[in-house]
């Protein structure tokens, strides 16, 4: 049996952080996004998020998002009608659809996004000290970490 130093204990106890991580960062995001309100949910905004880094098929956009295929194809579908993404057959093979964000869908993400940021930086500028905020700035580095090892793990 390998038993581990104190060090490599107390680390792995710290590192259990990321059990609360994921649910309080899913909690903020729909507290502020209650706060925002507008036209355009927060699924809504994560697709026209994932499509600004370019067209996506339907299947891996519900693989990326975490949704069911028909889920995907509903919300593309009502994102489309209102102009945001639009689909495109592939002239090399006609039953592939590409979806992509439009410059009105990028500008409504934009806006969200502005007022999501606002929202946030109200709460924090009223509830949390100097101390508080260097740490978010600290963590907010390390997700972006994470993110980028995630993300490259996919490709």
């Amino acid at each position: 049996m390998v038993s581990l130093s104190g060090i490599e204990l107390e680390r792995s106890r710290q590192i259990d952080v990321a059990g609360q991580l994921l649910a309080r960062a899913a909690a903020l995001a729909r507290l502020v996004a209650k706060q925002v309100g507008g036209e355009l949910s927060r699924t809504e905004a994560n697709i026209l998020n994932t499509l600004t880094f370019g067209p996506r098929r339907i299947t891996e956009l519900a693989e990326f998002e975490g949704l069911a295929q028909p889920t995907t194809t509903l919300l593309v579908k009502r994102l489309e009608d209102r102009g945001w993404v639009r689909r495109e057959r592939q002239n090399y093979d006609g039953r592939i659809v590409m979806v992509s964000v439009t410059t009105v869908g990028a500008e409504t993400l934009e806006i969200y996004r502005s007022q999501f940021g606002e929202a946030l930086r109200a709460d924090l500028a009223e509830t949390a000290t100097d101390e508080e905020i260097a740490s978010l700035i600290s963590a907010t580095a390390t997700l972006e970490s994470l993110i980028v090892h995630l993300q490259s793990r996919r490709r």
